[in-house]
């Protein structure tokens, strides 16, 4: 791909980096070894017969999700000065739902190890058999799956699924309703600090207590329902159709009305595109142009206001959601007059890619228990303030105008989307991080 490292510097230089930054970092205690290494099956074996799954997750963000140089980079830099026992704890844990395998069997145990010591089959993220081998949850958040692994390839045990009629030939099978619940997707992407328990992520819970989450059913649609339904060309988000893919898990079992697809693509337009992914990032970059529509309300421009409504139409949680800090949804507005020049203008990046302080934004602002924002995770003791959409809210943004726009000039407003705020990325030493992708999630003109 051209420019391959355009927007990052490869994982081997940000390990390096890491190398020398954290060499005086203190040991937290680690979680207790629960398994070894040798009981988890690489992704490649399970590509033997799931061949076009593993095709669909390769390079998806749950592959990636160790891989991630802005993640690296951006979690070891909010490590780098704290000093206090609960920051670092949190500081440190990242890793819990990055690279799972590898806690669970020993190593890494904290984001300041020598992660390019990180066994291969850990580095594989968010995988096959990581999954398949979960029975249960014990919390539904910072990784609560209670697993049930085989013994490798050699016995590898009982993979559990959403079918309840299958015979495959290298494993054993089980039909799992954990499989077919959201619940499974909650126990990472719901995030509490570790410390002082401030939900920092809470997907989960924004879907549990959207609409989507309906008692019937039949009217019901989880996680599942839009994330794997998803494929090249069908965003399947809640403002669009979602379609089945039929077909069948491997080239000789029985033919499904749908299987469930594996491209995890999120949101993140920049990743997955790097690391080879591009008809990924064409799909998240579908997905986000799917989750919003915008309008505008001109009716009080003689009183110099003018309404920007945006309405969460497609998005099964927040928008945005995850990390709610981290992720940058904005409104840019301007108005153009008759001859076509600027007269105002809001939530333009500037020379350096960032916002101004006075752009509406869309996001949760962490304090620190004083009333005071921070920007480091870490230090979150609280949320500050949350003015991200709910899933399926609308909610209109008034501008305060110190004019009155004139005849035949035209408005419009663009609703943005990047995967985290150029800001941070800019205080990071080293090689230069970003500008990430800046994708129009929707847009309106009108002409006076």
């Amino acid at each position: 791909m051209e420019n391959k490292n355009r927007y990052f510097p490869t994982p081997g230089r940000i390990l390096l980096a890491a190398g020398i930054l954290l060499m005086a970092i203190p040991v937290i205690a680690a979680p207790a070894k629960k398994f070894d290494l040798d009981r988890f099956i690489e992704p490649d074996t399970c590509g033997g017969c799931h061949w076009e799954i593993q095709e669909q997750w390769t390079h998806s963000m749950h592959n990636l999700s160790h891989k991630d140089p802005v993640y690296n980079r951006v979690a070891k830099f909010l490590r780098q000065g704290l000093t206090r026992t609960g920051e670092i704890e949190e500081a440190e844990s990242c890793v819990k739902c990055h690279t799972p395998v590898g806690v669970i069997t020993g190593f890494p145990e904290k984001l300041s190890d020598d992660l390019s010591k990180t066994p291969p089959i850990a580095t594989e993220g968010i995988q096959c058999d990581y999954c398949h081998s979960a029975v249960d949850t014990t919390r539904m958040y910072n990784n609560g799956l209670v697993l049930e692994p085989g013994h490798g390839e050699d016995d590898p045990g009982v993979k559990q699924g959403p079918f309840d009629d299958c015979e495959p030939d290298f494993h054993e099978a089980a039909f799992s309703k954990l499989h077919q619940s959201s619940a499974i997707c909650g126990t990472c992407h719901n995030v509490k600090h570790v410390a002082f328990k401030t939900d920092l992520e809470t997907t989960y819970t924004e879907w549990e207590q959207s609409p989507y989450n309906d008692p019937d059913p039949e009217k019901s649609i989880t996680c599942q329902g839009c994330h794997m339904y998803q494929r090249p060309g069908i965003p399947a988000t809640g403002s669009t159709d979602r379609p089945k893919n039929p077909g069948s898990a491997t080239e000789d079992s029985v033919e499904r009305p749908h299987i469930f697809t594996h491209y995890f693509v999120g949101a993140n337009t920049g990743v997955t595109g790097e690391f080879g992914g591009k008809d990924k990032q064409d799909m998240a970059v579908e997905r986000l142009q799917n989750a919003a529509q915008i309008s505008l309300n001109t009716e009080k421009l003689a009183k110099k206001q003018l309404d920007v409504v945006v309405t969460n139409s497609g998005a099964g949680h927040s928008i945005p959601t995850g990390v709610g800090d981290l992720r940058q949804v904005w409104l840019e507005i301007s108005i153009k007059d008759a001859d076509q020049n600027f007269v105002f203008q809001s939530g333009f990046l500037d020379k350096k890619n960032e916002l101004s302080q006075d752009t509406i934004i869309f996001r949760t602002v962490f304090g620190d228990g004083k009333g005071n924002p921070v920007v480091n995770l870490a230090k979150a003791k609280q949320v500050f303030s949350d003015n991200r959409i709910l899933a399926k809210q609308t909610v209109t943004q008034t501008i305060v105008l110190d004019f009155v726009p004139n005849k035949k000039s035209v408005i419009t407003a663009r609703l943005l989307y990047r995967g985290m705020p150029q800001k941070i990325l800019n205080l990071i030493p080293g090689a230069p991080l970003g500008p990430l992708p800046v994708v129009e999630m929707a847009k309106v003109s009108q002409k006076i």
